[in-house]
C-alpha cells in the first residue's frame, strides 16, 4: 500500500515545485528589470550605473536560466538543450505548479 510508504518521494515532489516556482519566478522577475532598464536606455544611453546593472541582470539571468534547464528542462524552444526533452515534460497545463 502507497498509504505506508515512507520514502518522501512526496516532500520531494514538493521542494521540486517549490524551487521550480522559485526560479522561474526570479527568472521572470530579472526578465523585467532587463526589459525596464532597456527602455530607459533607449533615453539615456550614456547612464553607466543603468548599463552596469543591465549587464549584471542579463548575466544573472542567463546563469540562472542555465541552472533552471540543467534541472527541468528547456524554458523556451529557442533554449539549447543537450537532450531533447519537450515531449518526456508535461505541457505547462498538465503542471498544477504553475
Amino acid at each position: 500500500m502507497l498509504e505506508n510508504c515512507n520514502c518522501n518521494c512526496e516532500s520531494s515532489k514538493n521542494l521540486d515545485s517549490n524551487l521550480r516556482k522559485e526560479m522561474y519566478e526570479q527568472i521572470r522577475c530579472l526578465d523585467f528589470a532587463i526589459n525596464e532598464l532597456a527602455l530607459y536606455l533607449d533615453t539615456h544611453p550614456t547612464d553607466e550605473k543603468a548599463l552596469c546593472l543591465h549587464t549584471k541582470y542579463c548575466n544573472e539571468a542567463r546563469e540562472l536560466k542555465d541552472n533552471y534547464q540543467r534541472v527541468f528542462g528547456p524554458l523556451t524552444i529557442n533554449c539549447p538543450c543537450r537532450k531533447w526533452r519537450w515531449l518526456e515534460e508535461p505541457w505547462p497545463w498538465e503542471r498544477s505548479d504553475f
